[in-house]
């Protein structure tokens, strides 16, 4: 089983977070949800990136950081929509991290990607904010860097689908996310101790 470290949305920590991660803890897997702005969530995108803007980027990547520090064993970097961005940029200060899982977004620079990290990404088609031109660029960079990448596209669905909590909730297409993620993770070496 692996310890994963699992970002939330521009909209907080939300139940649907807390839900992702229990479903991961009842397979097995040691799972950390830190908030990353402190503060209640939030139930639109707008107001997710009203609340990024005032809470500060650079203090929710130190928050991301400081969580990742917090931790012994290098964990399954993971994250949901702005949480797959911060799961990616944190892949610099865990190189040895077992893989990367992505939800709702892309993550991971090219640059950074150790030849044969697994990266599976679950990803809306089309998405609105990682259109399907640019994931493709993406998957391209990471694959040419010898990143081991697979794209499950879900298409006719809205961006944070996997959220019970948001219009765009797709239920057939959130339960096959979770099927192959845990999957995915059940295919890793086990990495956690005792």
């Amino acid at each position: 089983m692996s310890e994963i470290l699992l970002f939330h949305s521009v909209l907080g920590l939300r139940p649907a977070v807390t839900a992702a991660a229990q479903r991961l803890r009842a397979a097995g897997h040691r799972v950390h949800t830190p908030d990353l702005y402190g503060q209640a969530a939030v139930d639109t995108i707008d107001e997710g990136f009203a609340l990024l803007a005032r809470v500060g980027q650079d203090v929710v990547l130190e928050r991301a950081r400081a969580a990742l520090r917090g931790l012994t064993t290098d964990p399954v970097l993971a994250g949901m929509s702005m949480g797959a961005g911060i799961a990616g940029a944190l892949l610099a200060d865990r190189p040895g991290t077992p893989a990367l899982l992505l939800l709702h977004g892309t993550g991971g620079a090219p640059e950074v990607v150790r030849p044969g990290l697994p990266v599976r990404l679950h990803i809306a088609d089309p998405d609105e904010y990682d259109p399907p031109a640019e994931v493709t660029d993406w998957h391209r960079s990471m694959v040419t860097a010898g990143a081991d990448v697979s794209v499950c596209r879900y298409p006719g669905v809205g961006h944070l689908y996997t959220d019970p909590g948001t219009p765009e909730y797709a239920p057939a297409s959130a339960e096959l996310t979770w099927e192959r993620s845990l999957a995915f993770l059940a295919g890793l070496p086990s990495r956690v101790d005792g």
